[in-house]
Formats: structure tokens, sequence, C-alpha cells
């Protein structure tokens, strides 16, 4: 039985992620802050799943959970770096500093932790690296700024990570979801009329349309590797230019 850890997996694509491993016969360690909400899905899903509680900004803490790990758990086959979260949308000159750090400790400097740490298994295993991007990493907009960028780190770490490790047998994949209805622009607003809004009538992803995207990369044959999907609704399309006139 293959074992996958899955950041993030307290709530959207991760906790989804979770569920459709489980039910295709892996072993799960999920992640996150929400202690509830990793017992909930562990009661759920049952011995195949682990749930271990930490930021994932917190490596002391991370490093504790995962020297913790329960028997049958601890060789990691597949790490998926979902955790991460876009606050604010203001333009860049009035945007919140403290929301910038926050968006690059967690998308950024967390998720490159996690994978130094996991590489050593990963590579012993002839594991995988699934990150998750955006197609904010490729496709700017309006008040997108650091969350954005963050995201373009993530699609080309994903690339580099590729390229050193050829000839591992390690497989690395950066999926870049479009408009998907999760927590996401819950979390990034504070309001949930504002992700009602957004999402009504737009036909969006959902966590189950990833999370099967994450488990057909994962099963692919060993010598195969996906580098990147970017995949949106069909009722989404890329953001055309913008133009300021004079008045």
């Amino acid at each position: 039985m293959r074992t996958a850890f899955i950041t993030g997996a307290t709530s959207g694509f991760g906790e989804a992620a979770a569920r459709a491993f489980v039910k295709a016969g892996w072993r799960v360690v999920g992640t996150g802050r929400r202690a509830d909400r990793l017992e909930q899905l562990a009661a759920e899903l049952g011995e195949a799943f682990h749930g271990a509680v930490f930021d994932v900004r917190d490596e002391a803490a991370r490093d504790a959970a995962l020297d913790a790990l329960p028997e049958g758990f601890g060789e990691i086959d597949l790490l998926v770096n979902n955790a991460g979260l876009a606050l604010g949308t203001e333009p860049a000159q009035a945007a919140s500093l403290t929301n910038w750090k926050t968006m690059i400790d967690t998308n950024v400097t967390a998720l490159a932790s996690i994978t130094h740490r996991m590489l050593p298994s990963l590579i012993a295993r002839r594991g995988a690296i699934i990150n998750i991007s955006s197609v904010a990493a490729s496709y700017p907009y309006t008040g997108g700024n650091v969350y954005g960028g963050t995201k373009a780190f993530v699609r080309q770490f994903s690339l580099n990570l590729r390229s050193d490790l050829a000839g591992t047998g390690v497989r690395v994949t950066s999926i870049e979801p479009g408009m998907a209805e999760t927590e996401f622009t819950l979390i990034r607003t504070g309001s949930q009329q504002a992700s009602d809004t957004l999402y009504s009538g737009a036909g969006p992803m959902t966590g189950g349309d990833i999370a099967e995207t994450l488990l057909w990369v994962a099963e692919l044959p060993p010598h195969l590797n996906i580098n990147t999907i970017e995949l949106m609704p069909v009722n989404q399309s890329f953001a055309g230019f913008a133009v300021h006139r004079e008045s």
C-alpha cells in the first residue's frame, strides 16, 4: 500500500484528495491546523488516514509530527504540497504587507522547506511530488500581486525540481487550477457573500475535480511524468488586457 502526505487536508483540494486517495487504496497522512477537522476525517476514513496537526510554517512542529508518524505511515511515496492561501484583493499600493508576508511564508517558504525535508525519503522510494500552483502563476489580474507571484514560484520550483531530480525516478508535477469553489474566496475576503457571488452561475470546478486529477497523476506508470496541468472550468477563460484611458 502506498502512502500520500497531503498538506492542507482540512478543507478544499486537500480534504477532497484525502478522501479520493483513501478510496483508491492509499494510506494518507493529512496535515492542517484545525484538529477538529482532521479528527472528523479520521473518523470518516478509518485506519488508512492519519491526521497530523501543525502549521506548515512551523518547522519544529512539522518535524515533530513527521518523527511521530505511526507504523505504516512513515514511508512516504507521494508528497502533495497543497497548503496555501490568498489574502486580500487590493491593488499592491493598498495591500497589507502582513498579508503579503503570510502568503510568502505559507505558499513559498513552507512549501520549499517541507519539500527539502522529505526529498531524501522520496528519492529512496522513487516517489513523486505534486505541487498545487494556480493559473494565477501565468495570468496576472488586478489584486493578484503577491499571490500570483507565489504561485509562479511554485510552478517554476516544480520545473526546476524536475530538472534536478532527473535520474532519481522521482516524478514532479505542477497542478495549476483556475476557478474552483472551495473556502478559498471566503478565506481571502472574509465574506461568505463575496464567495457566493463569485461562484454564482459560473459552473466552477470543485475540490473533487482537482482530487481526481491528483489521483490520476499519482497513479500513472512510473516511467511517465506530467510536468504541468492547467485546468479551468469551461465558463472561465483568460483575462483580457486592461487599458486605462486618460479623461
